[in-house]
């Protein structure tokens, strides 16, 4: 009888093994892994498994019960096992049960005003409303199934928050976050994710005659909620973290007194590349570098063809804007946020051959940025943005 290599045998029948099948993930599957998600989140932030008592945060004690019908459920653990690398499922992890049985009664007290569905990332009580009023303290979250029309918005306001083109406020430190300030197309930063009010429900009178609405939240992780103005204004004061997301508006672009970073005087310049680069030359017509000096431009660009500011090529002058009292800083944050969807992608090598990435050169004509300049005069431009579809200057959503 011959001998038989087991390995290689395998080996060669797993080239007739049936290839496994990815699982489509049902709208409550990617539920229930946002919900364990924000457990994974909270032991990560506070080193121990969420608890019940009464000295305990509202969400620790909301997060206490969602991992006991986490835990309780086989389903659960065979589609939540793949992630939980902190071993949150098992029963031997630290327990979230903590000093007893949670107070219920008390616990009802708490969320008294909040609202809600059903389901694990939720507290179930004795009384039916009791039920819906909790699930909408703690926002249960479903996939957004059009993500994709939202992306570009979350990737603008991240580029804009590096540029110093909008500002993240503590929310504890404002004196007091209003209704007011909670309304369609503003950004907060909630539980460390980006938070969009991308739509505001019409208005009524809760039964203690106050006034609320429905919001549809979308958060950058790709989820949303559909919460009441007020369960989310809550959402914000208890989150220590929680950040109001501040408007493109920099402040005065041309001031009475100069600061630090004004210049006396300054010149706003735009060149042309005489580049016969193939992916240079085939744009010439429409690309543009947009930049701000406080001397001569004819200094500045003096031995453009070696530097690879300036593509490693000359350039010529097509415009030049005279400006005094100008901020700098404030200047090229306007410039790159109001351009930054057609700003030249293109990697070229200096004449060491690193690999530079220019800046400041946009796909633009020139009587688009002719207009954004006199917007910047007059102070409108923080309301603008280029629309490389239409190639031009369209307005913000208030």
């Amino acid at each position: 009888m011959p001998d038989f290599n087991l390995d290689d045998l395998r080996a060669e029948l797993e080239v007739y093994a049936e290839p496994e099948k990815k699982r489509e993930r049902s709208a409550m599957d990617e539920r229930v892994i946002a919900g364990f998600e924000e457990i994974q989140r909270f032991v990560s932030s506070h080193g121990h498994v969420p608890r019940h008592g009464e000295d305990k945060d509202i969400f620790e004690r909301l997060y206490a019960v969602r991992l006991e019908r986490l835990r309780m459920r086989q389903e659960f653990h065979n589609l939540l096992s793949p992630l939980d690398h902190q071993g949150l499922l098992s029963e031997s992890a630290e327990s979230s049960v903590g000093d007893g049985e949670p107070d219920l009664d008390e616990l009802r007290a708490e969320l008294e005003g909040a609202t809600g569905s059903t389901d694990i990332t939720e507290l179930r009580h004795v009384r039916k409303t009791v039920d819906k009023r909790a699930a909408e303290e703690i926002a249960n979250r479903t996939a957004c199934e059009n993500f994709e029309e939202f992306r570009p918005t979350f990737e603008r306001v991240k580029r804009e928050l590096k540029d110093s083109v909008r500002r993240a406020l503590p929310i504890q430190k404002l004196d007091e976050l209003s209704l007011k300030e909670i309304h369609d197309n503003q950004f907060f930063i909630l539980h460390g994710q980006i938070a969009y009010i991308a739509e505001v429900g019409k208005d009524f009178k809760t039964q203690y005659d106050r006034r609320d609405s429905r919001l549809r939240v979308i958060y950058d992780n790709g989820t949303e909620s559909d919460l009441l103005m007020r369960s989310f204004q809550r959402a914000l004061h208890r989150d220590e973290a929680a950040r109001l997301i501040t408007n493109p508006d920099l402040g005065p672009l041309f001031a009475q007194e100069p600061a630090e970073d004004d210049l006396a005087s300054g010149t706003i310049y735009v060149l042309r590349s005489k580049s016969e680069q193939p992916e240079i030359a085939a744009h010439r017509e429409v690309l543009h570098k947009i930049g701000v000096t406080g001397g001569k431009v004819e200094a500045r660009i003096a031995n453009a063809k070696l530097d690879p500011t300036f593509l490693m090529a000359d350039v010529e002058v097509i415009a030049t804007y005279g400006l005094y009292n100008v901020n700098r800083v404030k200047l090229e944050n306007i410039i790159h946020r109001v351009f930054g969807s057609a700003k030249l992608d293109l990697e070229i090598r200096d004449r060491f051959g690193n690999p530079i990435k220019p800046q400041e050169w946009f796909l633009v004509p020139l009587f688009v940025i002719n207009e954004a300049v006199e917007r910047i005069k007059d102070g409108t431009i923080t309301g603008y943005v280029y629309d490389p579809m239409t190639a031009r200057l369209v307005k913000l959503e208030p």
